[in-house]
């Protein structure tokens, strides 16, 4: 059977990591490509740090895409030095607190221009049905819309396609237990540093689905002070 070639839309997250490795595993792609943004956000180092890690353990083509000009144009905590809430998660102030300006829609029309150019047949991204509750973007609705957008902007007709959509993070980190997904090499903190926060929204999600899938040993890998 031939494989399905994709590219990946990679933060170095546990949704990408875990949306790529169950689309190698699960769905026969054949990830030839994957595409990490930078647009200023704190943790734009680490995600590229983490993103190559990523891309050498499964062999995949790394590629960093600057937007320099999306910074210019955020204005909240994710890429200013305004704090991050540490408070109140799944609600649409903690979501408005970290939005960036059309940020999925925009990576991905640019990956589909990459499968435009080279004739990859799918794009890859983290959507899931637990950040779909409080981000537009990351619900069937959007995915479907802009599959649908391809079909007219682009000659390829490339197909978006998230394998979480319909699952939340502890079933995400139940899932990459199962699969053994290098969960050592994730990083979902909103900031900077050696170690995740631990205490803003994405860290307190990845925590959460540690704690009730018993993953102590990547609590203690990837947390300040966990013992």
């Amino acid at each position: 059977m031939n494989k399905h070639k994709a590219l990946i839309l990679l933060s170095g997250g546990l949704d990408s990591l875990v949306a790529l490795d169950y689309s190698i595993k699960h769905l026969n792609y054949d990830v030839l490509l994957a595409l990490t943004f930078d647009y200023g956000q704190k943790s734009a180092e680490k995600e590229i740090e983490t993103s190559a890690k990523i891309c050498h353990y499964y062999g995949i083509r790394h590629k960093v895409i600057t937007l320099d000009w999306l910074k210019e144009i955020t204005k909240t905590g994710l890429v200013s030095e305004n704090m991050i809430p540490e408070t109140n998660f799944h609600t649409p102030e903690s979501a408005s607190s970290v939005w960036v300006p059309n940020r999925n829609a925009l990576f991905l029309n640019i990956a589909g221009s990459f499968c435009d150019a080279i004739g990859y047949e799918y794009i890859i991204y983290g959507g899931n049905k637990e950040e779909g509750e409080t981000f537009p973007d990351n619900t069937e609705n959007f995915r479907k819309k802009v599959s649908d957008l391809f079909k007219t902007s682009t000659l390829v007709h490339p197909e978006v396609t998230a394998p979480l959509i319909n699952y939340n993070k502890d079933d995400i980190v139940r899932i990459a237990v199962r699969d053994s997904v290098p969960l050592e090499f994730v990083w979902s903190c909103y900031n900077k540093g050696s170690k995740h926060c631990g205490k803003c929204e994405s860290c307190n999600n990845l925590k959460k689905a540690l704690i009730t899938n018993q993953c102590e040993r990547y609590l203690n890998i990837l947390f300040e002070n966990e013992k």
